[in-house]
């Protein structure tokens, strides 16, 4: 009972409230937006392109140094995370607002303004939420920490997502208003103030840190046009190859993601040339957690970088076609959204705590070994369930086995990662573990569809449950000759 009672200590309970807050916006840049689109009468092609906002979750690296070492010149009483914190979290509620009072049908470039700007500091939330996760506890706490972390933030989705659309039948009928979708994001942005009240009611974590306040503007402006330019190029090349060719496509995109870094960096470098961009302050933001990483590790840093970029391939190769799968295979939508969306959520957030507990209780490489098990497992059920006649029994099965072992990997991988994380770079070294964890699943998980159009749906699962055999063998080679070390 003891061991139970420490995930309803006060941090962990005020950490479900971050959660909450990292996890509302992300869906109101995404599936929710799209459905308010959709409605106004945008085109698809249009609708599609607003996915590029997501490029803010995929590069907050390259701005979490900004939030890593630069102490804000107001909120001072609150510390240099709670501040950090605080701002991006009115932030978010002003871009909620904006976005509330716009009208895509009469101004779509607002609309795509403020969204990007709601990304943007939803990213900058995650980057400190993280960061502020991982210094109020030691690593032994890090397990109830990610367990209330995961179950806040799958509760907000289940609000943002479920729950937005639910409001907007409620306010309004199939026909279009504008009005409906404005109250709706007002909601929503009223909900972030759970956010707001855990930061303000929560203790700056004590660390011995010395923070600059010099002038980080050039280096901010100098991040953004590198950015930029990464997706004017991204947008320009398009992939010769059709769905039919999987792997000239794929092979092409990973070219393409090579040219747009090269690129990018080359931005930088240029700016640094003509002597626009410190020289020091990018040695100092980037290459300072880099190096800080590869000393700890050493020759095992690629090991443990190969670990983090393949742990969750088998989910989300597989997710991407969860609910396609569902519908082709012939459930009802009310039965996918009841099931997958809500009951689903839940069965995500048992599966935290199981993994949270466990991390705690028997160690974070043994908790990380049985959650990638059962996450690669648990794809199997489902190439059993393409294979089986409908039923909503077999369905409530799968989708509550495949839940809750995705709870459990997750809340285990972020345990992990937070071990991986060294203090004196906090924000940036957790961002970059991120952004690496996405990368290679990501773009593996594009050519999905064009796996299924060719092998069908059983055989694609069970591709999927064997891509986690290397994640096996990596975490027991890890556990012996690279255990974390901060």
């Amino acid at each position: 009972m003891k061991n139970i009672n420490i995930f309803f200590e006060k941090k962990p309970l005020k950490m479900i409230c971050l959660g909450f807050s990292s996890g509302l916006p992300i869906l109101l840049v995404f599936s929710t937006l799209s459905v308010w689109l959709v409605k106004a009468g945008i085109n698809r092609s249009t609708v599609t392109l607003f996915s590029w906002a997501g490029f803010a979750y995929a590069f907050k690296y390259l701005w979490s140094p900004l939030v890593d070492n630069y102490k804000l010149p107001f909120l001072k009483e609150l510390g240099h995370r709670r501040s950090w914190l605080l701002l991006s979290q009115l932030l978010i509620i002003l871009a909620l607002i904006l976005t509330a009072f716009t009208d895509p049908k009469d101004n779509l470039f607002f609309t795509a303004l403020f969204i990007t700007m709601l990304a943007f500091f939803s990213a900058t939330q995650d980057i400190l939420v993280d960061a502020f996760r991982i210094e109020s506890v030691p690593q032994s706490l890090q397990g109830p920490m990610s367990s209330m972390y995961i179950a806040g933030y799958r509760i907000a989705m289940l609000v943002a997502g479920a729950g937005s659309l639910w409001l907007a039948s409620l306010f309004g009928n199939e026909i279009y208003d504008q009005n409906v979708w404005k109250k709706v994001y007002l909601i929503m942005s009223f909900f972030m103030l759970i956010g707001v009240s855990a930061t303000l009611i929560s203790e700056e974590p004590k660390l011995n840190r010395k923070f600059k306040s010099d002038n980080h503007l050039k280096f901010l402006l100098s991040i953004f046009v590198s950015v930029i330019g990464f997706i004017f190029i991204y947008s320009i090349i398009e992939n010769p190859f059709g769905k039919e060719e999987i792997l000239l496509s794929f092979l092409f995109s990973v070219l393409r993601l090579i040219i747009c870094f090269i690129f990018s960096f080359s931005i930088i470098f240029l700016l640094i040339l003509i002597k626009f961009t410190p020289k020091n302050k990018i040695s100092e933001s980037y290459l300072g957690p880099i190096l800080n990483f590869l000393k700890r590790y050493g020759k095992f840093a690629f090991l443990v970088l190969l670990l983090i970029s393949l742990y969750r391939i088998a989910d989300i190769v597989m997710g991407v076609m969860a609910n396609i799968f569902y519908l082709e295979k012939g459930y009802k939508i009310s039965d996918i959204a009841t099931f997958s969306k809500f009951f689903g959520v839940f069965a995500t957030i048992l599966g935290g705590f199981i993994g949270g507990y466990c991390s705690y209780k028997f160690g974070t490489m043994k908790s990380l070994f049985f959650g990638a098990l059962i996450a690669a497992s648990s794809n199997l059920l489902f190439a059993w369930l393409a294979l089986s006649p409908i039923s909503i029994n077999f369905l409530i099965a799968v989708i509550t086995a495949d839940n809750i072992s995705s709870g459990f990997a997750g809340a285990a991988f972020v345990i992990y990662l937070s071990g991986l994380t060294s203090i004196k770079f906090t924000a940036t070294q957790y961002a970059l573990f991120s952004s690496i964890m996405l990368f290679i699943p990501k773009l593996v998980a594009g050519y999905a569809g064009g796996w299924v159009d060719v092998m069908g749906y059983p055989y694609f699962f069970s591709l999927t449950a064997f891509m986690g055999l290397p994640v096996l063998i990596l975490i027991i080679w890890i556990s012996k000759v690279a255990p974390i070390k901060n």
